[in-house]
């Protein structure tokens, strides 16, 4: 019993004050669904049926790129707030994975996030589908449109190619895992750390939607091109290697940089 209860991490100051290693597994596999769920809930969710209201050629009330940008960033603030403090606050296999290579992360456990992770983006675009298909003609006009998947070439919203698309995914992965392993390992910005992680994951979206339509995160890719159709599902590689590729070498970096403790 009480090696299920050992701490997947103890390395945020967070999850040492709200004494992480009393959850069990299940409830932080379940937090990672739960933010995972919330994020790709809230963000694809926008874009899909917010971002181009009415519609995308009298877009009056619709709130575009800047409002899925925000739309994602606050989903995420949202469940590093909510449950953070159970898991970690990953909801993302890159964020994962890079936290795992800057050893902040117990490897034992990554399998669970991942599984919960990908099973958590799976859940909100069914339940998006789901939404959609309560009005005519709106489900296949998305699945059409690609489901707010990512892509590159003609699927990218810039037109822009693969290699700049996987230059600017493994660029911002990185900055972003960067960004979550500084602000969760200094004591004074724990209540700023949502905010702080939400508002790098808004101006990431603001920089890449039009490269890439922005994943930074496989998991997210992984649940619209499901059902965004044949070319999705082909291109999806790209978002599941680059992202995590960005996130490891983030992850490494900051291993070999960080501060040494004094002896």
């Amino acid at each position: 019993m009480a090696r299920d209860r050992e701490p997947v991490s103890t390395s945020t100051s967070e999850q040492r004050r709200e004494d992480a290693a009393a959850w069990s597994p299940g409830a932080r596999y379940l937090a990672e669904f739960f933010g995972t769920f919330l994020l790709v809930l809230g963000g694809v969710g926008t874009a899909l049926f917010t971002a181009g209201f009415p519609s995308t050629t009298d877009n009056q009330t619709g709130v575009g790129f800047l409002g899925v940008a925000l739309a994602f960033g606050l989903a995420v603030m949202a469940g590093i707030a909510a449950v953070g403090h159970i898991s970690g606050g990953h909801f993302n296999p890159a964020v994962t994975l890079g936290l795992l290579a800057a050893g902040r992360t117990d490897g034992r456990h990554v399998p669970g996030y991942l599984v919960s992770q990908l099973l958590g983006g799976l859940a909100a675009t069914s339940v998006i589908a789901a939404v959609l298909s309560g009005k005519q003609g709106a489900f296949s006009a998305a699945v059409d449109s690609g489901f707010a998947s990512n892509g590159f070439g003609a699927s990218s919203p810039g037109g822009f190619g693969l290699g700049s698309v996987l230059l600017a995914e493994a660029v911002l992965t990185g900055v972003f895992v960067a960004v979550i392993l500084s602000v969760t390992a200094k004591q004074e910005y724990q209540a700023l750390a949502p905010i702080g992680i939400g508002l790098t994951l808004t101006l990431i979206h603001l920089v890449s939607i039009p490269i890439s339509n922005t994943s930074v995160n496989p998991a997210r890719s992984i649940a619209t091109a499901v059902y965004g159709g044949a070319v999705p599902l082909g291109q999806l590689w790209a978002f599941i290697v680059a992202p995590i590729v960005g996130g490891v070498v983030a992850g490494i970096v900051v291993r070999l940089v960080r501060r040494r403790d004094r002896h």
